[in-house]
């Protein structure tokens, strides 16, 4: 699994960071270029997502029909350039095609799709993990290497920058990353959109990915322009913040994933990270000092750090192998509305409205939304097994559609595997293979 993991993790690692290193400084670069305004600053912080998001299912469909290789690939030369635009850009109408251009590689889904393919079911939260934990490191990592490197070096080389690990990724994959098996869902009824959009838990998981994601765009928003226009800070003053906020957000990132996937509590993950949320932005809100506002700002890159490892894990364990795609295409969609919203609300809000009011406001939809989370039940812990097919098994796999506590059954054309999830508790491995025979 970790050959097969690792190298996929770390080109999605390497995206995001492409994304990251750039949001603690861009506000502040992108309100002194032609033609700026706090709201064309906002779409240009929250734009990539908007793109991610419109691109998400097109890309889903090119990787089923072209492959899961080929669509990565286009999607990296797509940010690559995206990334150049930014660089070269003078005014704010530039770089905002430029940040399009970057979303419109939306690989996420592709990435954790290909991930699927290649780890057995029982692997997969911890190949969900593993990812979720590269994505957190490469979160951490540009909080300081951002701000650092934006003002020695300025911020259109953090663009020339992630244009090359763009290309870096492109060898890895071509490189390292095998081809995915190739598998047979069989079911009686094929993938229905409305199962996925109507499904209570991944309503939840949706709501909970777009708002977590429009806060961390909105605090990428404020925080660079309060600090420097409300405590006169300088751009190359601004890791004194995000240095903190980055290695408590990492040391936060183990237990949480630990906590979630080994004793099973999502939820409770997920409520401990919002009521982080909710103090945080109090702090940033109501602080009287910078001091307090640093802690502010530490404290939602702890919650923010928090949820990362399990968020994609979790909502794949609400969705069977055939709606696996589906499912991520809609919950990368959702985050990625919540990015671009948060950019764009931001820039609205930020001149026109007290950051009073606009923090007691989160707080409350904190308070609505923790409320919400803790009514979702834990996903329960399934048994797996494999069976090599011979022509007898393959024949009577339509049998298991009649037997109770089978959650899903699928076939693994490249190795030959029968794979079936059933409840173990209700129903032991000689019942299905007698039924097999």
């Amino acid at each position: 699994m970790i050959k097969s993991i690792l190298p996929l993790s770390l080109i999605i690692a390497f995206r995001f960071f492409g994304l990251f290193i750039v949001l603690p400084v861009l506000s502040v670069y992108a309100i002194n270029l032609y033609g700026a305004t706090t709201t064309l600053v906002g779409v240009v912080i929250g734009g990539y997502a908007l793109t991610q998001m419109l691109f998400q299912v097109p890309f889903g469909i090119m990787s089923d029909k072209l492959g899961r290789k080929g669509t990565i690939i286009t999607g990296l030369l797509l940010f690559a350039i995206g990334s150049i635009f930014c660089a070269i850009a003078d005014d704010i109408l530039m770089l905002m095609l430029g940040r399009f251009l970057q979303g419109a590689g939306a690989i996420g889904a592709v990435v954790t799709a290909t991930i699927s393919d290649l780890v057995k079911e029982e692997q997969r939260p911890k190949a969900m993990a593993t990812m979720g934990m590269f994505i957190g490191m490469s979160f951490a990592a540009s909080m300081l290497l951002g701000p650092t490197i934006g003002s020695f070096a300025g911020v259109p080389t953090l663009f020339y920058l992630t244009a090359v690990i763009a290309i870096v990724s492109i060898f890895i994959l071509v490189k390292y990353v095998p081809n995915p098996p190739k598998i047979t869902h069989t079911y009686k009824h094929k993938a229905i959109v409305s199962d996925v959009l109507l499904n209570s838990n991944l309503i939840k998981m949706n709501i909970t990915n777009f708002l977590q994601k429009g806060l961390m765009t909105f605090a990428f928003m404020i925080i660079p322009m309060v600090l420097i226009n409300n405590y006169e800070w300088q751009m190359s003053d601004l890791w004194k913040v995000y240095l903190p906020a980055m290695i408590f957000g990492f040391l936060s990132m183990a237990p949480a994933a630990i906590i979630a996937e080994k004793k099973g509590k999502f939820k409770e993950i997920l409520a401990l990270g919002i009521f982080f949320f909710g103090v945080s932005y109090l702090l940033i809100g109501l602080s009287a000092g910078y001091i307090l506002f640093i802690v502010g700002v530490v404290i939602f890159f702890i919650g923010f750090n928090m949820h990362e490892p399990i968020m994609q894990s979790l909502a794949t364990k609400f969705a069977k192998v055939h709606q696996r795609g589906l499912v991520l295409g809609v919950f990368n969609a959702c985050g990625y509305l919540g990015t671009f919203l948060g950019g764009l609300l931001g820039g609205i809000f930020f001149e026109d409205v007290e950051l009073t009011t606009i923090v007691y406001t989160i707080v409350v939809i904190c308070i609505l939304w923790i409320i919400l989370i803790i009514t979702m039940p834990n996903p329960l812990k399934k048994r797996l097994m494999y069976i090599h097919l011979d022509e007898n098994t393959r024949q009577n796999t339509n049998k298991l559609d009649s037997i109770l506590h089978i959650d899903e059954w699928y076939i693994n054309d490249t190795e030959n595997l029968l794979v079936i999830k059933y409840d173990n508790e209700n129903i032991n491995e000689n019942t299905i293979l007698e039924t097999l025979k």
